[in-house]
């Protein structure tokens, strides 16, 4: 499986291609970030990530696209600028039939590091090590993307048993009375 994660943000998107199956050793294919200048117009920024996104869907072709989730955090306006640019990486894929999955910041690092609390910098040390880097990926945003494709494919096998297993039940299921 072939997946392209993506950090969002609108000054630094972190994009990560990482190819693989669960239980076997990952291979990096790209990573790297699609940056926009602070001072642009808010429509201008947008533009240039679907941009760079659908650059490296045309270079990589990845079967799936992780996308961090987008929390809450206290200033809103961080929030939103995440927002557009997680919802730009969405479309990008959409729009080319690649499916989408949202991972939370804290599944991410515990899929990676083993704690949902860990630091940029151990996320940063395991991805080198899972993905057998010289060197930690540089900005943070760069590692983060590649975490949300590591956590993606390690994670995919058990969500597609139990969306298989919830979809059995439900065709098993007696149906009720009709009102």
């Amino acid at each position: 499986m072939r997946v392209l994660g993506v950090d969002p943000g609108l000054t630094r998107c972190g994009v990560g291609v990482v190819e693989g199956v669960a239980g076997r050793p990952l291979t990096m294919v790209g990573v790297g970030v699609v940056r926009t200048p602070p001072d642009a117009e808010l429509g201008l920024r947008l533009v240039a990530i679907e941009q760079g996104i659908e650059a490296w869907l045309d270079e990589h072709r990845p079967q799936l696209v992780a996308v961090e989730r987008v929390f809450s955090q206290h200033n809103v306006r961080t929030v939103m600028g995440t927002a557009q640019a997680s919802a730009v990486a969405m479309l990008c894929a959409a729009r080319r039939g690649i499916p989408v999955a949202l991972h939370t910041p804290s599944e991410v690092k515990a899929a990676v590091t083993g704690s949902g609390r860990a630091d940029k910098a151990q996320v940063g040390a395991m991805v080198t090590r899972l993905l057998r880097l010289d060197a930690p990926p540089k900005p943070a945003d760069a590692a983060d993307a590649l975490a949300l494709a590591i956590c993606h494919i390690w994670r995919a096998p058990a969500q597609n048993r139990l969306q298989q297993a919830v979809a059995r039940h439900a065709a098993t299921a007696p149906k009720g009375r009709p009102a």
